[in-house]
C-alpha cells in the first residue's frame, strides 16, 4: 500500500505505543526522548526531539512521511512542520473515549484498522469489567488525585473518568474538564482538606511522591484519608500518558486502591 506512511515520527510517547501494540513499529522513524512505552523502543528507535523543544531538522533528517502530535502544546512545532511540507496529524485526547479513538485512528492511518479495533476492544472489555466490580462495592470513596504538589493541581479529565469507572468519585471532578494544569491549580490547598478525601493519590509527573509530606500540610491532620493511612503513589508514566497503558495499567491500580479502601472500610 504505496499510499500509507512508511516513516512515521511520534511527538509523544503514547502513539508509539499504539504502533508497537498493533504491530506497525517498522514504520516509525523517529521518536520523542520522553517515549516510555514501550521500553524497548528507545533502544530501537532514534530521539528526534523532546516535547515541546527541540531541533526540526532533526525530525527532517530522518524524512518523514507522516508526524504525530499532541495537542496545543506542540502546536508550534507542527506548524514548523507543516510549513517545510511535512503531513502532520494532530492528536488532543483528553478522555478515556478519546484515547480509545485515537487508537483507532492511528489504525486507520496505517492500514491496520482491524488490529486497532481488536485492541480497544480488549481496552473496552477491561473497563466494563472494572464497572462490574465497582458496582459491587458497598461504598464509593471520595479521592483526591494530585498531578502537582506545588502548586497543588487536580487531575486530568481521563484520570477523573478512571476513578469514577474504579469506583471512586472525584472530589475536583468540575475540573478535570479544564484542558491546562494552570487552569487546575488549586489556589486554596485547604479546600482540598475541606472535601475531606478518603483516598490520596499523587502522580507528580517527574518526580517521586512524598506521602509524609502531604500528611504534614497545614490544616491537614484530620483529612480522612490522612487519618486512615491512604495515601498512594500510581507512576505519571502509567496514569498520565493518554495512551492504552491509562487504560491497561492505570485503571486497574485506581481500582485496586479502592478495592482494597472498600474492604478495610
Amino acid at each position: 500500500m504505496p499510499r500509507l506512511p512508511q516513516r512515521i515520527v511520534c511527538l509523544t510517547t503514547e502513539t508509539v505505543e499504539v504502533l508497537y501494540a498493533i504491530g506497525e513499529e517498522d514504520r516509525i522513524a523517529g521518536i520523542s526522548g520522553y517515549t516510555v512505552h514501550p521500553p524497548r523502543a528507545r533502544k530501537e528507535k532514534p530521539k528526534v526531539f523532546a516535547f515541546t523543544s527541540g531541533d526540526i531538522n532533526k525530525i527532517l533528517a530522518v524524512q518523514p512521511d507522516l508526524v504525530l502530535s499532541f495537542s496545543n502544546l506542540q502546536a508550534d512545532i507542527a506548524c514548523e512542520l507543516i510549513k517545510a511540507g511535512v503531513l502532520v496529524h494532530a492528536f488532543n485526547q483528553r478522555s478515556v473515549d478519546d484515547i480509545l479513538a485515537m487508537i483507532e485512528t492511528v489504525g486507520r492511518l496505517v492500514g491496520a484498522e482491524a488490529k486497532a479495533l481488536e485492541l480497544v476492544t480488549g481496552l473496552e472489555e477491561l473497563i466494563k469489567g472494572t464497572q462490574a466490580v465497582a458496582a459491587a462495592l458497598p461504598r464509593r470513596p471520595k479521592v483526591y488525585f494530585e498531578e502537582w504538589d506545588d502548586p497543588p493541581i487536580s487531575g486530568i479529565r481521563w484520570v477523573s473518568e478512571m476513578i469514577g469507572i474504579a469506583g471512586g468519585d472525584d472530589i475536583f471532578s468540575e475540573a478535570a474538564t479544564r484542558q491546562s494544569a494552570r487552569e487546575r491549580i488549586i489556589a486554596d490547598p485547604l479546600e482540598i482538606a475541606r472535601r475531606a478525601p478518603d483516598i490520596i493519590i499523587g502522580s507528580w509527573c517527574g518526580k517521586k511522591f512524598r506521602p509524609e509530606k502531604v500528611a504534614a500540610r497545614q490544616g491537614w491532620a484530620d483529612v480522612p484519608a490522612i487519618a486512615g493511612g491512604q495515601l498512594h503513589e500510581i507512576k505519571s508514566a502509567v496514569i498520565l500518558n493518554p495512551g492504552p497503558v491509562a487504560i491497561r495499567e492505570g485503571l486497574p491500580a485506581l481500582a485496586r486502591l479502592i478495592q482494597s479502601w472498600a474492604a478495610s472500610a
